[in-house]
Formats: structure tokens, C-alpha cells, sequence
């Protein structure tokens, strides 16, 4: 079965053809993040005009890098949400144009499941229950993967996402867009250890995150340096900052796969490229004999390719839309009904 795949919730727009779930047979992305450099951030209403000027071209491109014809298209996967509401609307509602004019079938795509299934192409023998951490700009996740279809919340963040937590101090650390991206490159092989921040707890949630504690203690640290007038330790800051954050993802993990009693665990989202978060979340899954999965780093990002292998999941269970399918800014990870 093939499906062509349409992603457009943030900034990269993308495109692929994905054949059974598993078979990339094309993945193209349009990036934003020069443009989007100048601001320090995404700009939503630039993001959505972006995505209008380029999805054409992507889809276009898609369907000519796979060798494929629309014709032989059996059905349209569309990331439908959670994302930003105007860049969703773009994919969605050129995906409903080519579902209505080609006359396939038109599926919604939820986007943290889209990054979960990213790993369904990286590792072809991976099939759930698994325990998964999603960590992300936007979302901070572990989940119980059930089946294909099938996700039971865990625990989330309560505030700030580990993604933007990162993203943040990147900003202070004077550091350009993408933050997290950019710190991991700067300040990877910094001392760890030289500067302490806060583990927050939730109170009642065990599984719960918290890392706007984190990202306060930080911002004030290096203020203090400015006032002071002292150099800006960028590389330890960074380095120290990321061992922190990863440390209370990974030991948050372990108590999932400790009392779900898990033999495989999934990372993903666009943070799961982190260098640190993958060495010590390798060490973790080592140390205590589980099978680990880590997608790609070319699919760790916004991707089409990854919405193509959820969205044929989806397709096998049902989960079909029509004409009356919107984008959704928030919805639940669990939560199939896209209205």
C-alpha cells in the first residue's frame, strides 16, 4: 500500500511516498529555519505563508522521487495535529484537495504519533507494547504504546516542554536558532558537573515533568554573570544544563519500564537527536538489559515520512477522514477523534 504523506504543523514542510508503513520510498523537506533565524524562533503567520508558497513543489517532488504516479497513490495521510493551527491548515487542506480530486482515501494523523512510528521505519522489527519517551519542543511524553493505535499517557510535562527548556537556555547562552541543535553541537564535551540546577517533582505524578524550575535557575545564573561582568561559560553552562535535563527524562523512564515491566523502549521527536539524551538513554537501556530503539537523526525532525508509517496504521484500523477534517492546535496523544 501506498501513501502519500503530507507535514506541515511547524515549519518544514514535507512531503514522501511510504509504502506498507515501513518503506521510505521518498522523504522531502522544505526548511524554514533560515528565515526563521533572524527572529530567534518560529513565526507562526511566516510559517503558514511558507508552507502555501511550498507545499506544491514537495508534494510534487515527493511523488516524482519515488518513482510514483498519483495514480498509483492509494491513500492521502495528513498530520492533522497537534501544531501550530495555521501551518496545519495548509497541509490539511491540500491533502483534502488531492483525497477529493484523486478520490483515496484521506487519513489524520496524530503528529506525536507520527514521531513515535518514525522508529517503524528506522527498526523494521520493532512492534509495540513498548514504553515510549517522546521529548520535543512542544511535548514532553512517556506513554505506554499498547498497539499501533493504542496509547495510554503515562506522564507529561506540566509546563515546559524539555525541548524549549533547552531551546531557552541555548537563547540566553547567546547561542542561534535552533537552540537545542546548537547547544549540543557547542557545549557536547563541557563539564557536566560544574554547575548544579534543580530536579523539580511533581508532587502525586511520578511520572510527571517539570522543567520550568530548570529553565528559571538558568536564565538567572547567567544573568548574574552579566551583571557581574563575567565571561559567559558557555560550554559548561550548556554541557551541565543538558546532563540536568536528561537526567530527569532518563530517570523518569526508569521508573516506567520499572513498574510497566517494559523490554523495549522507543525515543523520539525532534529532541531525541540529542547527543547526551542518546548516550545516557543507550547506558540506561544497557545497564538494564532492554532493547532500545532511537529513529535515525534524519527522522528525528518534522518529517512527512514519519506520518506516512502512522498513517498506515491508522488506515488498517479504521481511522479514515472526509472533507470535514480541520487541524487541531491541541489534542491528546490518546485521543483519535479529529472531529
Amino acid at each position: 500500500m501506498n501513501i502519500l504523506a503530507i507535514e506541515s504543523s511547524c515549519d518544514d514542510t514535507g512531503a514522501a511516498v511510504v509504502k506498507d508503513g515501513r518503506e521510505v520510498l521518498s522523504n522531502i523537506v522544505a526548511s524554514q529555519v533560515p528565515e526563521h533565524i533572524i527572529y530567534g524562533g518560529v513565526v507562526p503567520e511566516i510559517a503558514s505563508r511558507r508552507h502555501c508558497e511550498s507545499i506544491y513543489a514537495v508534494v510534487k517532488e515527493a511523488l516524482k522521487a519515488a518513482k510514483t504516479d498519483l495514480s498509483e497513490i492509494d491513500a492521502v495521510a495528513v498530520t492533522a495535529a497537534p501544531g501550530l493551527i495555521g501551518a496545519l491548515l495548509v497541509g490539511v487542506n491540500f491533502a483534502k484537495g488531492l483525497s477529493y480530486a484523486q478520490n483515496k482515501p484521506l487519513i489524520p494523523v496524530h503528529h506525536l504519533r507520527s514521531h513515535v512510528a518514525s522508529n517503524y521505519i528506522s527498526h523494521t522489527d520493532l512492534k509495540p507494547p513498548f514504553i515510549a519517551l517522546i521529548v520535543s519542543g512542544g511535548h514532553t511524553h512517556l506513554v505506554n504504546v499498547k498497539n499501533y493505535t493504542d496509547y495510554e499517557v503515562i506522564g507529561r510535562t506540566r509546563d515546559d516542554a524539555a525541548g524549549e527548556a533547552m531551546d531557552k537556555a541555548a537563547r540566553m547562552l547567546g547561542l542561534p536558532y535552533p537552540g537545542g541543535l546548537n547547544m549540543d553541537k557547542t557545549c557536547a564535551f563541557g563539564d557536566k558537573n560544574k554547575y548544579k540546577f534543580p530536579k523539580p517533582r511533581v508532587d502525586g505524578s511520578e511520572f510527571d515533568f517539570s522543567f520550568s524550575g530548570m529553565k528559571t535557575s538558568v536564565i538567572n545564573l547567567i544573568h548574574n554573570m552579566q551583571q557581574k561582568n563575567e565571561e559567559i561559560d558557555i560550554e559548561n553552562i550548556g554541557a551541565s544544563y543538558m546532563h540536568c535535563v536528561t537526567k530527569v527524562l532518563c530517570e523518569k523512564t526508569q521508573a516506567a519500564i520499572n513498574k510497566y515491566k517494559s523490554d523495549k523502549l522507543v525515543i523520539a521527536g525532534g529532541v531525541s537527536a540529542n547527543s547526551v539524551l542518546r548516550s545516557e538513554i543507550k547506558s540506561l537501556c544497557e545497564k538494564n538489559k532492554i532493547s532500545l530503539y532511537m529513529p535515525e537523526l534524519k527522522y528525528c525532525g518534522d518529517n512527512a515520512a514519519m506520518v506516512g508509517a502512522q498513517g498506515y496504521y491508522e488506515f488498517i484500523s479504521g481511522n479514515k477522514s472526509g472533507l470535514k477534517l480541520n487541524g487541531i492546535a491541541s489534542l491528546d496523544i490518546d485521543s483519535a477523534v479529529f472531529g
